[in-house]
């Protein structure tokens, strides 16, 4: 299997986008990567549909931080979001609940 980028993974967002699984939410998640690969992503779920755009929302429903590589892990399922989040290689602010569901809300295998 091809190594992706962060890049690559972030903008494959939409496309792994399960509708079915995000009914009725609306939220604007910012993903602030830090290390090699780092950048700040602004993930739109909006009406059943799911953008994705580079730069700093003003107003997030949630932030993820994290180290680059270790989010290319979690996205990847080599490695725990829980376990990351416990150890503090994950840091979330915001909208708690949201994060617990995020996985479910796409097909990332």
């Amino acid at each position: 299997m091809a190594e992706y980028t962060v890049e690559e993974l972030v903008n494959n967002h939409p496309k792994a986008f399960m509708p079915e699984k995000a009914q009725g939410v609306n939220a604007v998640i910012q993903y602030h990567l830090t290390g090699d690969e780092g950048g700040d992503y602004i993930v739109t779920i909006k009406d059943g549909t799911c953008s994705v755009a580079k730069g700093v929302a003003e107003k997030p429903t949630m932030t993820l931080t994290a180290d680059a590589q270790d989010f290319k892990d979690v996205l990847t399922g080599k490695a725990n979001g829980m376990q990351y989040f416990m150890q503090g290689r994950l840091k979330l602010a915001g909208d708690l609940n949201l994060a617990m569901k995020l996985t479910t809300f796409f097909k990332m295998g």
